[in-house]
């Protein structure tokens, strides 16, 4: 009888614990909206470990397209994917003003307040890298680590390099892409085309103007510069970059004058750059030199899209870098 006890208590044991051991490799995905202050964000949870909150570019994408490059840190960290306000799933506002990276960054300090995230990673690509820089300037006491891709910390420096990439188009395009900045960009075609840029115009700015400054090792092949790279919302885009083009900062991002601040940002930095970035490495490199103690990894053979370009090296640096105590 003991003996038939036992083994119906092993057998139970294993039909209880089974279950859990399978579900070791799954990773339940929760998403909402967290009301800050009156602005509805959506957010996408998943993964298992510390909190890395993930902040896109644009301005103006969303979260979709760091997907699914950035999934193997979910085995990690519990990933949270924001959309900034007024992009992808998040609200969007009738008051374009209010389209500010001072605005962002009170809404990742609700998003962290609601989900009781307590301290967070905070990983920023691109513009979402401005808008991390600037939650580190106002709450580094909520941050255990801060990652910079591919970003830049001074809207006057960016300008210089936009303009530098600008005159390496060929030339023929580039005088047919000026002569269309020249005319002005918006209120052109059909009514329903008045509020974004001219086909032709995205074609020219978004393949010879940019893409040389996108990939490198991998180039994206479902990658469609006309009208494949624009923001989910124009009326946002044009707020905070501006209305003038591609290769020119005058937007509310013109607020962004970080450099003699980064000195006073003390938690673990790691700033992330390709060799050919979009965001030139010469701004990441300054950004590492005002950082005391942080890391600085240019990727071969990459450009703005690094995590694409070379995944695995992208991957080692920036896991090896959130292991760390």
């Amino acid at each position: 009888m003991n003996f038939l006890r036992l083994t119906l208590a092993l057998v139970l044991a294993a039909a209880v614990t089974a279950p859990v051991a399978a579900q070791s490799a799954i990773y339940p995905q929760q998403e909402g909206f967290v009301d800050a202050h009156g602005v509805l964000i959506y957010y996408v949870a998943f993964g298992t470990g510390s909190p890395l909150v993930v902040l896109h570019g644009g301005p103006g994408a969303s979260h979709d397209y760091f997907l699914p490059w950035l999934l193997p840190l979910a085995r990690t960290h519990r990933l949270i994917f924001i959309d900034e306000r007024g992009s992808g799933r998040s609200q969007r506002l009738q008051d374009t003003s209010l389209y500010t990276v001072e605005g962002d960054v009170e809404d990742v300090e609700a998003v962290r307040v609601a989900l009781h995230l307590g301290k967070i990673s905070l990983l920023g690509h691109s513009c979402g890298g401005v808008l991390a820089q600037a939650y580190a300037l106002k709450y580094q006491q909520n941050l255990s680590h801060l990652i910079l891709n591919s970003t830049f910390a001074s809207t006057r420096e960016m300008n210089a390099v936009l303009a530098r990439e600008k005159a390496a188009m060929p030339p023929a395009k580039l005088a047919r892409l000026n002569e269309l900045e020249a005319a002005g960009l918006f209120g052109k075609g059909e009514a329903w085309e008045h509020g974004r840029y001219p086909a032709e115009y995205e074609t020219l700015a978004w393949g010879p103007g940019y893409f040389p400054f996108l990939y490198g090792a991998r180039p994206d092949s479902n990658y469609d510069p006309a009208g494949g790279n624009a923001p989910t919302n124009w009326e946002l885009y044009r707020a905070m970059w501006g209305s003038d083009g591609e290769f020119v900062i005058d937007g509310n991002l013109k607020s962004v004058e970080y450099v003699d601040r980064l000195p006073s940002i003390h938690v673990p930095t790691l700033v992330v750059v390709g060799d050919h970035d979009e965001c030139d490495p010469s701004l990441s490199k300054e950004m590492h030199e005002k950082i005391a103690g942080s890391k600085l990894v240019i990727l071969p053979n990459s450009g703005h899209m690094n995590f694409v370009d070379q995944p695995e090296m992208w991957q080692k640096a920036v896991g090896g870098f959130l292991s760390e105590k």
